[in-house]
C-alpha cells in the first residue's frame, strides 16, 4: 500500500506566500507581481528558485565530466632517494588494502570513489524526476535530497589527506609530496556537486502532486 499523503495539504505559494531562501522568512507576494524583497534580511523573494533545474544540470553534467580524471589521475606524487611515485585513488585503496589496513580502504573507496558517484546519480535522479513533473515517492525523494545536501561536506577526505601530508612531509633533497592533477578535479567534483544540491529546489518534487490534488479542507469553515 502507498505511503503517500491522501492529499497534499495547501502550499504557501497557493496562499500568495514567499519564503526567503537567505533566513526562511515568510512574506505575502504583491497582488500586482513585480519584484520583492525580504523585510527581515533584503534578499530577493521567487516563488521557486529561478532556473533550478537547468543550474543543477548544468553543475551535474561538469561534476559527472570531471569525475573521470579525478580517479584516472595521478591523486599524489611521491619522490624521495628511492624514486618517485605516483597513485591514483584506486592505487592508494588497494596499497592500503594490501598492507592490512582494510578499514582504512574501506573508508577511503566509500568517501572518494562512491559517495560523489552516488551524489551524481541522486542529483540527475532528483533533476530528471522534478523536470517530467513525477508524482511517484515524494517522501522518499525528499529524504533522499537531504541526505545528498547532507553527506556533501564530507566528501573531501583524499583532499585533506593529501593537505596534511603536503604541510608534513618537506625535506627537500630526501623526500616530498606534491598533490597531482586528480586532486583539483577531485575537489571540483565535490564543490560542483554541493552547488548542484543547493540550487536544486526541493519544493519542485511536491508540486505536480499539489497542482493534481484536492486542496485540504478549510479549518476555520463552517460546516452542516
Amino acid at each position: 500500500m502507498s505511503r503517500e499523503l491522501p492529499f497534499i495539504a495547501r502550499q504557501a505559494r497557493q496562499a500568495g506566500l514567499l519564503n526567503c531562501h537567505i533566513c526562511g522568512q515568510l512574506s505575502r507576494a504583491p497582488a500586482g507581481g513585480g519584484f520583492l524583497r525580504c523585510p527581515r534580511c533584503r534578499a530577493p523573494l521567487h516563488m521557486r528558485k529561478p532556473a533550478s533545474l537547468a543550474t543543477t544540470w548544468a553543475l551535474v553534467i561538469a561534476a559527472a565530466i570531471l569525475y573521470i580524471p579525478a580517479n584516472l589521475l595521478p591523486m599524489m606524487s611521491t619522490a624521495s632517494l628511492l624514486g618517485s611515485q605516483e597513485d591514483t585513488i584506486m592505487s592508494g585503496v588497494i596499497f592500503l588494502w594490501q598492507s592490512g589496513s582494510w578499514p582504512l580502504a574501506a573508508v577511503v573507496f566509500f568517501a572518494s570513489v562512491m559517495v560523489p558517484l552516488l551524489k551524481i546519480f541522486a542529483l540527475v535522479y532528483l533533476a530528471a524526476s522534478a523536470q517530467r513533473r513525477s508524482r511517484h515517492r515524494l517522501i522518499q525523494r525528499t529524504r533522499l535530497y537531504r541526505m545528498v545536501e547532507f553527506v556533501g561536506r564530507w566528501s573531501m577526505l583524499d583532499i585533506y589527506v593529501i593537505t596534511i601530508l603536503v604541510a608534513l612531509v618537506k625535506f627537500q633533497g630526501l623526500a616530498t609530496i606534491q598533490a597531482g592533477p586528480a586532486a583539483v578535479a577531485f575537489g571540483a567534483v565535490v564543490v560542483l556537486t554541493m552547488f548542484a544540491a543547493m540550487s536544486f529546489d526541493p519544493r519542485l518534487i511536491w508540486d505536480p502532486a499539489a497542482d493534481s490534488a484536492p486542496s485540504s479542507p478549510d479549518p476555520d469553515s463552517d460546516h452542516a
